[in-house]
Formats: structure tokens, C-alpha cells, sequence
């Protein structure tokens, strides 16, 4: 187990107040180290900058398929927590996410509870 303090986040999404509300529960959970990204472009030059350990990404981005970024981050850190968010749990989404390496899958719209919840059960002490 890890405190939050030690660990690094990349919240990926292209509404900003997803992203605001992530960054604001991390904050209140004790994570410091946090970047952002819209798209899935940006999340690639993000997590290659930053080579965080945990990444909360959406599945639906303008430019890419949360799925194709979610094996491309696995494939440059196998290691990295992916917890993909969405508004859309369908089974499929789930499954597939859950296939190409996700650690965790959260729906939209989501509480600072659950995110405590995931976080606990990627083993992350809060």
C-alpha cells in the first residue's frame, strides 16, 4: 500500500468541469502531484512528460478513443493504475476496458466518495 501524498496523477477529459471536479477531490484526498489533459493527443504528451501512476481517463475524447490511448499508456508504463471514466457503463465499454488493462471503471456523474473507493482498492492509503 502507498499513501496518496506519493503518487501522480493525469486526470484526461475534455469537459473541464470533470476535470475540476477530479482535481478538486485528489486535493481533498491528499494527491498534490496532477496534470491535465483534454485530448487524447495531449494525454500522450502528458504522461510521456510526467510518466504519472495513476491516470482517471475518459473513454469518449474529440480526437481519440480512451480505449486506443488506455493500451498506448499501458504499452510505455505497464505498471500505470488506468481508471477509465465514462458517462455510457455499458457492459461492452467495461469489458474492453477491463481487456486492455484497466485497473478500475467509474460512471459519470461520480462522487468524491467512489473516487475514495477506487483509489483504496488500487491500493492507495488516504
Amino acid at each position: 500500500m502507498s499513501d496518496i501524498k506519493e503518487k501522480s496523477f493525469l486526470i484526461v477529459d475534455d469537459v473541464a468541469s470533470v476535470r475540476s471536479f477530479l482535481q478538486q477531490t485528489l486535493n481533498q484526498l491528499g494527491g498534490t502531484d496532477i496534470s491535465h489533459a483534454s485530448s487524447g493527443r495531449e494525454a500522450l504528451e502528458q504522461f510521456t512528460k510526467n510518466m504519472p501512476d495513476v491516470v482517471f481517463l475518459d473513454i469518449e475524447l474529440p480526437d481519440s478513443d480512451g480505449q486506443t490511448i488506455l493500451k498506448e499508456l499501458k504499452a510505455a508504463k505497464h505498471n500505470v493504475e488506468v481508471v477509465m471514466v465514462s458517462a455510457h457503463s455499458s457492459i461492452e465499454n467495461v469489458k474492453a476496458s477491463i481487456a486492455s488493462g484497466a485497473s478500475a471503471f467509474i460512471v459519470k456523474p461520480f462522487s468524491p466518495k467512489k473516487v475514495s473507493s477506487v483509489l483504496k482498492s488500487l491500493d492507495i492509503q488516504i
